[in-house]
């Protein structure tokens, strides 16, 4: 996996999709408490955009370099090598 010190371009990014998961967790969770609440389109599409960050996440924590079109594609899709544990 990258770490700060030998990596800190790729570490930045994986910040940077991070902050981007907790904003729209947050925007999310205010929706949820909103009186009004959420509907079922808006929570799906939150929901799909937290996922595809935790995807980039995941899928990018080994890779140096720039991230092209192709690979953000790519990495935004569901790991393949990834399961429950427990």
């Amino acid at each position: 996996m990258i770490n700060p010190n030998d990596n800190p371009v790729e570490w930045a990014m994986l910040g940077y999709e991070l902050d981007d998961v907790r904003e729209h967790i947050t925007s999310l969770l205010a929706g949820l408490d909103a009186k009004t609440g959420i509907d079922e389109g808006d929570f799906r599409i939150q929901i799909f955009h937290v996922m595809t960050h935790l995807n980039r996440i995941y899928n990018s924590r080994n890779h140096i370099g720039k991230i092209d079109d192709d690979l953000f594609s790519e990495f935004s899709k569901f790991p393949s090598d990834f399961s429950a544990i427990g």
